[in-house]
């Protein structure tokens, strides 16, 4: 089957390339859509055996809760969905366009190393994400407001991918779901009668994902301008820098780098991009269903004895930098910190008392699959508490806490986490066939757009080597670090850096077109979000 077909028209605002054609016309294998199929049914099964087991535990017998979840995790997965759309297709468009695999091919070889990047990713992307969040409505997400909190800020990331996918702008989901959150807690904040009770945005951690955000593709164009570069005063082979001929895959061991390259891109997707819904599905699931999943119930007596011993010890640790008598309510005072996001003497006093409380509470079960459906709520929350006032008191200078202590109160953290922020891997398995099916189905408008509509020249093997190698270190560092990239603002602005290098001269319309989406990215989707949130809370 031939890789590249006749064309169709473009759609709006994006100007087509003189003398290139596109895959928009490109037709799926039968075997294809089978393939398609076994793998989404067989995807339903699991996760729907696995979500009914965890389900056994709840008592519950009314009907909302479970109608509740279901329309939830299918707003969440399809944010996932659109999210393939975009970001995956990124991953294909250079094995695509140099020949390297069909596009039927590609799509599946893609899917699947996304998938295992989503099932090995460490939880990290996600719930950072998660912790822009205003701390009250995480704490009550069962609530009303918390509701409205997660669908307004999907279907707001949803609305906008599927704008920009339309016209086959490659935005990034990762820039808009972000946006989408600072809608929702700009307008939390706005709604609220006190503005002193509500935390609002993190501004803070904001900062730091925006930067992120900012940076990926300035690398991405330079990194990827300056290895071509060396490329060509480094590696004389003629072959590397020609076009494709016709439909001629590339000599062997050039088809080898750019399908390597399109792996790695794929996975280290999978396991950042794919993350940015699981943090929100776990919130979904805590929220509608807390008995099973407000605490991580694999954790079992030797886990909890182990939780017990290092809370004592943190507890000690955080005596030495405390002031000040114990809180008569320790809860609200660790909330007080969460929302001022810093840590004072009298404020670690209050995490210390509630550090002692968790203890004795978990103590007391001797397992996680023993405590109460009444009680896992509140002492998932406290944990919560407690884990994120350790990670703004490592933040607070003033205290000067101890490279001993430290290790201490990072060790009591992590076990805090193991508690609250786990990902089953049935939610991981949903989410990875999201991000899949997304890409089989709405992969030629954004992989035409990079692949035809960014340079005025076709890609040679190096340009689409070079990009695509980039990408996939930037991302792959960014998973390290637990920082959300965007794989489609990596990608591309590698592809203009390497067309820049080449000499080849870039269509500007396109440019134009991409840095406008990437701009109103963040002001569409808070506004979307933030107006679909205030609508929403007058009605749930």
């Amino acid at each position: 089957m031939s890789n590249i077909d006749a064309i169709n028209q473009p759609p709006l605002g994006i100007n087509q390339a003189p003398a290139a054609s596109t895959l928009i016309g490109q037709k799926p294998n039968p075997w294809f859509n089978v393939l398609a199929g076994v793998v989404v049914v067989a995807g339903i099964i699991y996760t729907g055996i696995h979500l009914a087991n965890d389900l056994s535990v709840v008592r519950d017998t009314r009907a909302y809760p479970y109608i509740l979840l279901g329309i939830a995790l299918l707003i969440a997965l399809g944010f996932e969905f659109v999210n393939g759309f975009h970001d995956t297709a990124n991953a294909v468009a250079t094995v695509i366009y140099t020949n390297s695999m069909s596009p039927n091919l590609a799509v599946v070889w893609s899917g699947f190393f996304n998938f295992a990047g989503v099932l090995v990713s460490t939880g990290a992307v996600a719930f950072g994400i998660v912790s822009l969040l205003p701390v009250e409505l995480i704490l009550q997400v069962g609530s009303g407001a918390g509701f409205a909190m997660v669908f307004a800020l999907l279907i707001a990331a949803i609305l906008w991918n599927l704008g920009t996918w339309y016209f086959g702008l490659p935005s990034s989901s990762s820039h808009t779901l972000i946006g989408s959150i600072i809608g929702v807690g700009l307008m939390n904040q706005l709604m609220a009668a006190n503005s002193s009770g509500t935390s609002g945005v993190d501004w803070s951690q904001a900062a730091k994902i925006g930067e992120t955000l900012l940076i990926s593709p300035l690398i991405g164009f330079s990194v990827a301008f300056l290895l071509l570069t060396i490329l060509r005063a480094t590696i004389r082979i003629p072959a590397l820098y020609k076009e494709p001929e016709g439909n001629k895959p590339p000599p062997l061991w050039i088809r080898g780098l750019l399908i390597l390259t399109c792996s790695g891109v794929s996975f280290f997707h999978g396991g950042n991009d794919g993350q940015k819904g699981m943090g929100l599905i776990m919130l979904i699931l805590i929220g509608t269903v807390p008995t099973a999943y407000a605490l991580n119930r694999t954790m079992h007596e030797d886990d909890v004895s182990r939780f017990v011993g290092i809370s004592s010890q943190a507890q000690m640790a955080m005596s030495r930098y405390g002031a000040g008598a114990a809180p008569a309510d320790p809860h609200a005072a660790a909330m007080d910190v969460v929302r001022a996001r810093s840590v004072t003497p009298q404020g670690v006093a209050a995490l210390a008392a509630l550090t002692e409380l968790i203890a004795k509470q978990v103590d007391q079960y001797h397992s996680m699959d023993k405590v109460p459906a009444g009680s896992m709520v509140n002492i998932r929350n406290d944990m919560y508490l407690v884990s994120e006032g350790l990670r703004f008191m490592g933040k607070t200078a003033a205290l000067n806490v101890s490279a001993t202590d430290k290790q201490v109160l990072d060790a009591y953290k992590k076990q805090l986490d193991h508690s609250t922020k786990f990902i089953p891997t049935w939610v991981k398995v949903a989410v990875a066939i999201a991000l899949g099916l997304g890409t089989m189905i709405g992969w030629k408008r954004i992989v035409v757009t990079v692949g035809e509509r960014i340079g005025k020249t076709h890609l040679t093997y190096a340009q689409g080597a070079s990009a695509e190698i980039v990408a996939m270190a930037t991302i792959g560092a960014a998973e390290m670090y637990g920082l959300p990239v965007s794989t489609t603002h990596v990608l591309s602005s590698g592809v203009a850096g390497t067309m820049v290098a080449n000499h080849s001269g870039l269509q500007w319309a396109t440019v134009r077109n991409l840095l406008m989406a990437w701009v109103l990215t963040l002001p569409v989707s808070i506004a979307l979000a933030g107006s679909l949130y205030w609508l929403l809370r007058n009605f749930l």
